[in-house]
């Protein structure tokens, strides 16, 4: 028998190769990348769509509606909550935007641009440099935009320019009905209250209302002059007052204030061979906090550098009466955040690990850690604590590590107890998201349906139902 006719979905695939081309559809071998996620997560796809174009991708997806097939829409595939990898069920679809990579257009005088949802931050930044401007979204991984636009990236230079959503002026969105309606939502401006600003719906909600094809962002200057030091607070409770008095002095110079645990910075140097050890006779301190201060315009005749003013900054706090700081060191900004930037890497080669993205009001951060790290102990001594992120603006990365080969690290239960435990905390005890900038996904739908109310995933189920009516994404907002 001919195997194309013992593929189940030879038929369909068939079809959509007409209207996409063959570099537009892959099954088998060439499906697998698309197939596990970044945290390892798996599924298995009926086979993988990838239009070139906003058009090939609205035929596309008017076909599958059409045809009840599910599809589930991916960009770089860097997310780790199993957002955009099918199930295992073999009947969902891939729709992967990694060939709408063409457009990168800027518009200089309104510091915006033009881009297709397939292009990569690295590549759109690469364009934008020559002309002094870039996006201002800073990540450790290298995704694609239609990636951070369904997960509104955050990124550790929040505290200065926002997040993708506050960046976002225009959006082209495919909604995943019997047409494969194309919409148009914002036009590059940044003031229009002529109606409804629907862009925003499809911001942050993982690929459920809508597949963005292009948008138009807003682009910023690059820094034209930096500063980047390391403070030991003088313990966790001065870390707040610290940052209020970085901010006082700062104002809006200050680009970030990210947190690292002794933990997190000694897996980093641990298994980042290359990291330089930045710390007196090789001790890490407790915690530690990156500041960043950064200016667009060149640095005046007569005026102070930033490096000066931050020196200056520096000893003055250490003349405060209440004492906030216990080590400073001013130094260079690429090997500072190249250390922050290692965490991650670090943290996911010491054990079994299971991360938490959070965020909580500012003043609550570093109450949360001292109060799961003071109970971990005794509820899970097989567990360690390696937080770090964006302290600066509420959120952190609160990364658990099961020790291997443990009894602990061997329960199959072992995950899902640990997150039911510090979501409850983090959720009914301090008022704070259980995920702050990773979005909604399958390792987190259980949570997602704990903790909304319920008149809120009902309005959101009537809003799919009018604009995406077909099977779309690998979440359920409602």
């Amino acid at each position: 028998m001919n195997s194309q006719f013992a593929n189940p979905h030879s038929e369909h695939m068939a079809a959509l190769r007409e209207i996409l081309g063959d570099r537009g559809i892959l099954s088998g071998i060439g499906a697998e990348s698309y197939e596990e996620g970044a945290r390892f997560d798996k599924g298995k796809a009926a086979f993988v769509l990838r239009p070139g174009s906003t058009e090939e991708l609205s035929k596309a997806v008017s076909y599958c509606v059409r045809n009840a097939i599910h599809i589930v829409p991916q960009a770089g595939n860097t997310g780790v909550v199993s957002a955009s990898t099918p199930d295992a069920s073999g009947n969902q679809v891939l729709l992967s935007v990694d060939r709408l990579n063409k457009t990168i257009e800027l518009d200089a005088d309104n510091r915006s641009v033009r881009v297709s949802a397939g292009v990569l931050l690295s590549d759109l930044n690469k364009a934008l440099e020559p002309d002094g401007l870039f996006f201002p979204i800073d990540l450790g991984s290298d995704p694609r935009i239609g990636g951070m636009l369904a997960t509104n990236t955050g990124g550790a230079r929040f505290l200065k320019y926002g997040d993708v959503r506050r960046n976002v002026l225009g959006l082209t969105v495919v909604l995943a009905d019997t047409e494969g309606t194309v919409l148009e939502f914002g036009r590059g401006l940044r003031k229009d209250n002529t109606g409804m600003d629907w862009k925003h719906i499809f911001i942050g909600t993982c690929g459920f209302f809508g597949i963005v094809t292009e948008c138009v962002l807003n682009v910023e200057r690059l820094p034209q002059e930096t500063a980047t030091a390391l403070l030991v607070p003088a313990g966790s409770q001065k870390v707040m007052p610290l940052l209020r008095v970085i901010e006082d002095r700062f104002g809006a110079d200050l680009t970030a204030f990210e947190g690292m645990s002794r933990n997190s910075i000694s897996a980093a140097l641990e298994h980042v061979p290359s990291l330089r050890n930045p710390f007196p006779r090789g001790e890490v301190p407790d915690y530690v906090v990156l500041l960043e201060l950064s200016r667009s315009r060149l640095p005046r005749e007569g005026n102070e550098t930033l490096d000066s003013e931050l020196a200056s900054a520096l000893e003055d706090i250490w003349g405060l009466d209440e004492p906030l700081l216990a080590d400073a060191f001013i130094g260079s900004s690429k090997e500072m955040w190249a250390l922050r930037h290692a965490i991650s890497e670090g943290v996911k080669n010491t054990g079994m690990l299971v991360a938490f993205d959070l965020c909580f009001k500012r003043g609550d951060v570093m109450a949360f850690c001292d109060r799961i790290k003071g109970d971990l102990v005794g509820r899970f001594p097989d567990v360690g604590s390696y937080e770090f992120g964006h302290v600066g603006d509420g959120g952190i990365h609160f990364n658990l590590v099961a020790k291997r080969d443990s009894d602990t690290a061997r329960d199959p239960q072992f995950e899902r107890s640990l997150r039911e435990w510090v979501y409850d905390i983090a959720v009914n005890e301090f008022g704070g998201s259980f995920s702050a900038e990773h979005g909604i996904g399958r390792k987190n739908q259980a949570f997602y349906d704990k903790y909304t109310p319920t008149a809120i995933r009902d309005m959101a189920k009537r809003l799919k139902e009018i604009t995406s009516p077909g099977g779309l994404g690998a979440v359920r907002l409602g």
